[in-house]
């Protein structure tokens, strides 16, 4: 089956992932460097690996076929070489797809900034409602399976609405801008 995702040199039936890491790159700390990223993750047995800015978007091939297995097996890697843990959300490029559907879909008419939460964990449905119940004038949130949407007004800065929101209600997740998700979509899905 194909995953949509192929490239020149990969090996056809080894599905591909794409990992997004939380809180890299932040001032300072926590530096992880994309060339380091790559590195890491190659070293880590990941073949077909390539990065998209310096925010942690890895797209990655390997036989394993959970999500789950792919993110510890990252995590140990990265929290190894770094000597700080790195969360790590894995999703197909079928799912990656489908938020970017999603997005468009919840998205339609609104005129500010767009981001999409990757959650680490399927959330608690009564944990969804309080995060969906935050949203207000202005800005609005829908969870639909691992991501939470967040629509926020153009000066998203100041927006009430946050990945640290998101965390309070649904536990770990990591924040991507909508154009940034697109921008994956394309190139590797």
């Amino acid at each position: 089956m194909s995953s949509g995702c192929e490239r020149s040199g990969s090996i056809p039936g080894v599905p591909t992932h794409v990992a997004f890491l939380r809180a890299i790159n932040l001032g300072s700390i926590r530096r992880f460097p994309k060339a380091d990223v790559e590195a890491v993750t190659l070293a880590a047995g990941f073949t077909g690996v390539a990065s998209h800015l310096a925010t942690g978007n890895v797209r990655l091939e390997t036989p394993m076929r959970s999500g789950a297995r792919v993110e510890t097996s990252l995590e140990r890697a990265y929290s190894a070489d770094r000597g700080f843990e790195v969360p790590t959300v894995v999703v197909s490029p079928a799912e990656l797809r489908r938020v970017v559907a999603d997005a468009e879909e919840i998205g339609e008419g609104h005129e500010g900034t767009r981001y999409v939460s990757f959650l680490k964990v399927e959330p608690d449905p009564a944990a969804v409602a309080a995060l969906e119940a935050c949203s207000g004038e202005g800005e609005r949130v829908v969870v639909r399976g691992r991501v939470a949407h967040l629509l926020v007004g153009a000066q998203a800065r100041t927006a009430r609405l946050s990945n640290a929101v998101v965390e309070r209600h649904l536990g770990v997740a990591t924040n991507r801008n909508l154009r940034v998700v697109q921008a994956v979509v394309r190139m590797w899905c």
